[in-house]
């Protein structure tokens, strides 16, 4: 027997709701082959380029160092991150699948939260290992060891694990009687919320604060650790020294840029020009920019990256023409 939707009864007894539907507007077969098509490229890129990374750092003894430790774990990061979201846009555009159960949804809206604020914590990391690099050349061995490395590394997977904990065990104990369609492609949190049958101002209020704190903390570190390496490479008297010391920082700095200003495009802006195409747009940026040029940053621009990259693949030739005789 079902439960009727009452606000009056206890909130976990009140979901009548088993799945809940992603809808956009429709689009000729042609344009969804197309689109399929694209998208699994771009998918296929992000998860062989950041996989290429993330083993060549683990394999290759000359990429251990804390910042390819710290870059294998953003490649690891933006494998998972995409990995949540495109399966179900692919099944979605293939097989018009557009459906996702009740207990699916929140653990999506969950882990993809997770992995925002994981990012975050993971750049001002590395926003401190280059500081030290550069502010603090002749100690970076010394602070930046090998536990120091694991420690922060796990501060930050763990402090991204745990910011969204509240507000989705909150969001949990709302009650969902429909309707039951998400206007977007993934459980977007704030786009959930709006589907429950009660009062989310307060709820609302807990996930802003646990964004704000995530944000705010991190791009206070990114913040003031580039103000100090500007101010100390502004104090070198070369030109060359002041290029080549800015290079240390300069992929760093790129893919700062690419994640954050969304963000703070979509917190600043005026209200005049709200619209949900524009955020739609923006999400994209930084669901699907963001982990594909992670690893063109970091390989093109990367001498390391390129000779390790140059190494095994020497190394896969010479063992397989050795099977081969």
């Amino acid at each position: 027997m079902k439960i009727p939707c009452n606000l009056f009864l206890p909130i976990q007894l009140v979901s009548n709701v088993t799945e809940f539907i992603f809808f956009s507007d429709p689009e000729p077969p042609e344009l969804q082959q197309f689109t399929f098509l694209c998208i699994s490229f771009i998918y296929l890129f992000i998860l062989s380029s950041n996989g290429i990374i993330f083993f060549l750092v683990i394999f290759d003894r000359h990429l251990h160092t804390p910042m390819y430790f710290f870059v294998s774990n953003l490649s690891f990061r933006d494998m998972t991150y995409t990995s949540v979201i495109v399966p179900k846009m692919l099944a979605k555009f293939l097989m018009n699948l557009n459906t996702i159960s009740y207990t699916a949804s929140f653990v999506q809206m969950y882990v993809i939260v997770s992995l925002g604020a994981t990012e975050c914590y993971l750049l001002a990391v590395m926003a401190y290992d280059r500081y030290v690099a550069i502010c603090s050349p002749l100690h970076y061995q010394i602070i930046m060891t090998r536990q120091l490395c694991i420690i922060l590394s796990m501060a930050a997977w763990c402090g991204g694990f745990a910011a969204p904990l509240a507000a989705t065990i909150l969001a949990l104990k709302l009650p969902y009687c429909g309707p039951n369609i998400i206007y977007h492609y993934y459980c977007d949190d704030t786009l959930l919320l709006s589907l429950a049958s009660a009062d989310i101002s307060f709820h609302l209020l807990v996930g802003s604060f646990s964004g704000a704190v995530v944000f705010l903390s991190s791009f206070s570190v990114i913040f003031i650790t580039y103000t100090k390496i500007i101010l100390t490479i502004l104090r070198i008297s070369s030109k060359g020294g002041r290029k080549k010391t800015f290079s240390i920082c300069a992929s760093h700095f790129t893919v700062v840029s690419i994640f954050f200003l969304p963000f703070l495009f979509m917190y600043l802006r005026p209200p005049a020009i709200y619209s949900s195409e524009v955020d739609s747009f923006l999400t994209m940026l930084y669901t699907v920019l963001t982990p594909t040029m992670n690893p063109i940053i970091y390989s093109m621009r990367n001498k390391d990256i390129k000779i390790a990259f140059q190494r095994k693949i020497g190394f896969i030739c010479t063992r397989s023409s050795l099977a081969t005789e």
